[in-house]
C-alpha cells in the first residue's frame, strides 16, 4: 500500500515562456523532476509517467532520477493536452495502490517536501477536498482578489481557501471518482478555472464584482454554467486549498508564485546538484 499515486505527464516542446531553461525543455524537465524528487519526501509513492511524443531521453532521465520508487511509464504518440489529461483521470481513478491522488504536469519547480506537507494537511483536515501546491498571482492580480476566502494555519503555514487553480492538484481517490465527470469536461473543450469553479463555488457566481469585471472574465463565467450547471445546482461545493506562502510554482515566467525569489531558488537548485546532474546527463543524452 502507498501513501500517494502520481500522474505525472510530459511533452518535450516549451510552452509559453519558461522563467528558466526557457529554450532547453530537456535541462527544464531535469530540475523541475530532480525538485519533484525532493517534494515527496518521505511519502511512499507509486508512479505512472505519461510520455507524450517524447524521445527515448526522456524515459531514462525519468528512471534515473526515481530511481527505487515504483514507476510506470507509458509512450505515447503525441496525443496532446487534452487527451492526456484524462488518461491521468482514468489512471488514478481506477488505481486502489493509494487513497490519496496527484495529477502533476511538467513544469512545476517545487520546494523541498512540498507533496508531503500537502498529503499530510489533506490527512488532518477532513473539510479538505483538494489541494493546490500553487500560490497562483491571479489571486492577487485579478478580479479573484475580490472573493472571500477561508484561511487557518497548518504546520509552518497559512492555508486559503481558493476557487480555481491550475490542473496540478491533489484530492483523494475517492474524490477523484465523484467529480471526475466535472474534470473530464476539461478535456471535452471545457477550460481549467470554469472546471474549478463549478465545483467549488455556488452563490458566489453572483458576485458581479468578479464575474463582471473584464470580458474575459464573464466567459469564464459563461463556460462554467454551460458545463458545470448540474455541479453547481445538485452537487455540494468542494474546498480547494493553498499554501501561504506556496509550496511550488509554475514556471512560466510571467505568472511566478509571489514572495519567493525565484531566480535565487532557480540558481541555487542548480549549482547545489550542478555535479549530480552532469553526471545524469552524460549518462542519458546521445553524443553530440
Amino acid at each position: 500500500m502507498y501513501d500517494l499515486a502520481v500522474a505525472y505527464r510530459i511533452y518535450p516542446g516549451v510552452s509559453k515562456s519558461p522563467a528558466f531553461f526557457s529554450n532547453d525543455k530537456f535541462q527544464l524537465s531535469n530540475m523541475c523532476l530532480q525538485s519533484f524528487k525532493g517534494a515527496l519526501g518521505c511519502l511512499r509513492v507509486k508512479i505512472w509517467v505519461l510520455l507524450d511524443g517524447c524521445p527515448p531521453a526522456y524515459e531514462d532521465l525519468f528512471r534515473k532520477v526515481l530511481e527505487g520508487y515504483d514507476l510506470e511509464v507509458l509512450s505515447l504518440n503525441k496525443e496532446g493536452n487534452l487527451a492526456t489529461f484524462s488518461r491521468q483521470i482514468d489512471i488514478l481513478a481506477k488505481q486502489t495502490d493509494a487513497p490519496f491522488v496527484y495529477f502533476s504536469e511538467d513544469d512545476y519547480f517545487y520546494l523541498p517536501n512540498a507533496l508531503e506537507t500537502m498529503v499530510k494537511f489533506m490527512q488532518e483536515n477532513r473539510d479538505v477536498d483538494f489541494v493546490t501546491p500553487y500560490d497562483h498571482p491571479d489571486s492577487y492580480d485579478t478580479s479573484s482578489r475580490f472573493e472571500r476566502h477561508l484561511v487557518r494555519p497548518f504546520g509552518s503555514r497559512y492555508w486559503r481557501t481558493a476557487s480555481s487553480t491550475c490542473l496540478t492538484f491533489l484530492t483523494s481517490r475517492d474524490n477523484l471518482i465523484r467529480t471526475q465527470s466535472m474534470f473530464r469536461t476539461y478535456s471535452r473543450g471545457n477550460w481549467d478555472c470554469p472546471v474549478w469553479l463549478s465545483l467549488t463555488q455556488k452563490s458566489e457566481l453572483a458576485n458581479l464584482r468578479v464575474h463582471w469585471n473584464s470580458v474575459f472574465r464573464m466567459a469564464i463565467w459563461a463556460q462554467t454554467w454551460r458545463w458545470g450547471l448540474g455541479s453547481v445546482l445538485f452537487r455540494r461545493r468542494h474546498k480547494l486549498w493553498v499554501p501561504l506562502p506556496t509550496l511550488a510554482t509554475h514556471m512560466e515566467s510571467t505568472r511566478l508564485s509571489p514572495l519567493i525569489d525565484w531566480q535565487a531558488v532557480f540558481e541555487n537548485s542548480r549549482h547545489l546538484s550542478e555535479n549530480e546532474q552532469s553526471v545524469l546527463l552524460s549518462k542519458i543524452l546521445p553524443v553530440q
